[in-house]
């Protein structure tokens, strides 16, 4: 691997470190927008919404970023941010749904999934660095 395959790989990361961080603001911005309007109801999963693209998305990756770890296979980004988007989704759906003032059970769904996509993430993470050791050790 070139000096520029890791350079690009960490443009990357970064790059997509800024996409979450710009998903947490709107996120934040449009939680505060609809609560405005909701007539003094608010809900913890809509004003937290935010926190979910920030904490699993932005974090981690500038944590690649500055212990410059490894970039992660296609398939570990892909699952990892998809049950980041599906939390996030799920969030808001939950917040949207208290303050109008009902609730479903199919909710339960949300969290599940996102986190299956997110332990099925990390796993294929912690696979692929054990594949990698094994072909370095051969």
């Amino acid at each position: 691997m070139s000096t520029s395959d890791i350079s690009r790989g960490r443009r990357r990361l970064l790059r997509h470190a800024i996409l979450f961080l710009a998903a947490a603001l709107i996120t934040a911005f449009v939680g505060a927008v609809y609560e405005r309007f909701a007539h003094s109801v608010y809900s913890y999963y809509m004003i937290y919404a935010f926190a979910i693209p920030l904490g699993l998305g932005t974090l981690p990756l500038l944590l690649f970023v500055q212990k410059n770890w490894r970039m992660p296979p296609r398939f570990t980004v892909n699952t990892w941010y998809a049950g980041v988007a599906t939390l996030t989704v799920g969030s808001i759906f939950k917040g949207v749904l208290d303050i109008f003032g009902t609730t479903k059970k199919l909710l339960i769904v949300y969290p599940v999934a996102g986190g299956i996509l997110l332990l099925l993430g990390a796993g294929s993470y912690i696979l692929a660095g054990k594949k990698q050791e094994r072909r370095n050790s051969a």
